[in-house]
């Protein structure tokens, strides 16, 4: 059918049979058999059929053109603004869409829009950073689960401060193996706040001892996520837990006891200001009496001096080969700095908290070395 026959008959023939010519047009247009004239003349056909009031025409149009780079701009942007049946076989597939056409199709679209476009094979980092800004937390778990996704950290910053509190977010954030470490500290911190408000974990241990719980697990995991951090993303993620308020002499003391030795060392540089070189060479070979100046300068609590000197010490011979030692001995060494241990005269008032925390610490150890000794003898 040539395309002024079409353009006649298209007005008085059904709507299954107008949306098999728009498909069948749509194929010629991409086809290399087409002269420059007719390939003109169906161009403009094509452009026409999107004033028809049945979406099934459209909807052929959209799946005959959505895989084509060389579909008529025109046709394709009208056809990803249509209705969302129409609308997502473009957005999802159409390599004829710009950044710029997506971006204004996630600040338009519906969530059924958005979650299309953040499952695209291929999704810029700039298309992610407007879903983060202002996409569905579906769009946003898409996003985070597409492979094909370029996602700046700042994109995952506001994906945790906007949808950090939905469970299908957290657990895609938390998978995500390039997430930075300040997010997935800021997602612990969120799945803590869940359990603690959950109305099960209330009933079970009452508001109170809840909070403390999760409180102390939501420690534990930082501590952890310090040891899967890298050392280009200590910084920042010393800098989150400062803000936050969570860069406690209690959380130092912690990391320290447990050997977080290089975020000690940025903990240091963060809060006195001084080079990396220098707090690094302080804490691998520094006299006491500098590292203690170097804490002052970081205005911690004087009190830490004797318990931080001495698993700095174990840690420095360990980590030179003179020594093999592990966190539950060193807090133990760490509590006889401060008079803690049993047959001593016990600690100064002033350090009372500290050893409540390094003996904790020190049970803490125990029992995950004595489970892991008993695992290792039913496996024998």
């Amino acid at each position: 059918m040539i395309v002024s026959q079409f353009l006649r008959w298209v007005d008085t023939a059904r709507v299954s049979e107008r949306a098999a010519a728009a498909s069948a047009l749509a194929r010629a247009y991409l086809s290399d058999e087409i002269c420059f004239e007719d390939r003109c003349a169906a161009e403009a056909a094509l452009t026409l059929l999107l004033d028809d009031p049945s979406w099934k025409v459209r909807f052929a149009l959209a799946e005959a053109l959505s895989l084509s780079r060389h579909a008529p701009a025109q046709v394709i942007s009208a056809l990803a603004a249509d209705q969302p049946d129409v609308a997502t076989i473009v957005l999802a597939r159409s390599p004829v869409l710009t950044d710029t056409d997506l971006i204004d199709r996630v600040a338009s679209g519906d969530e059924r829009v958005q979650a299309t476009i953040a499952m695209r094979a291929s999704v810029s980092m700039a298309v992610a950073a407007a879903l983060a800004e202002v996409g569905t937390a579906d769009a946003c778990r898409q996003l985070l689960l597409n492979e094909g996704a370029q996602i700046a950290g700042l994109s995952y910053r506001r994906m945790a401060e906007r949808h950090g509190d939905v469970g299908a977010v957290r657990e895609a954030m938390l998978a995500a193996p390039d997430l930075p470490a300040d997010c997935r500290h800021m997602i612990l911190m969120k799945v803590g706040e869940a359990l603690k408000g959950a109305p099960i974990v209330v009933a079970l241990m009452g508001q109170a001892r809840a909070g403390r719980v999760t409180r102390d697990a939501c420690v534990k995991a930082s501590v952890t996520l310090v040891e899967r951090t890298g050392a280009d993303e200590l910084e920042a993620l010393v800098e989150h837990l400062r803000i936050r308020g969570e860069l406690t002499p209690g959380f130092i003391v912690r990391a320290v006891a447990l050997g977080k030795i290089d975020f000690f060392g940025a903990v240091l540089v963060s809060l006195t200001g001084q080079s990396g070189e220098r707090v690094r060479s302080l804490l691998a070979s520094g006299r006491d009496a500098a590292v203690s100046a170097l804490l002052r300068a970081a205005r911690l609590p004087h009190t830490l001096d004797a318990a931080l000197l001495t698993a700095l010490a174990v840690w420095r011979e360990v980590a030179n080969g003179k020594r093999v030692a592990g966190a539950q001995e060193v807090t133990w060494l760490m509590l006889k700095a401060i008079g803690a241990t049993p047959g001593q005269a016990g600690p100064a008032d002033s350090a009372r908290e500290l050893a409540a925390l390094l003996k904790a610490i020190h049970l803490d150890e125990l029992r995950a070395n004595a489970r892991g000794h008993a695992l290792a003898i039913a496996a024998a």
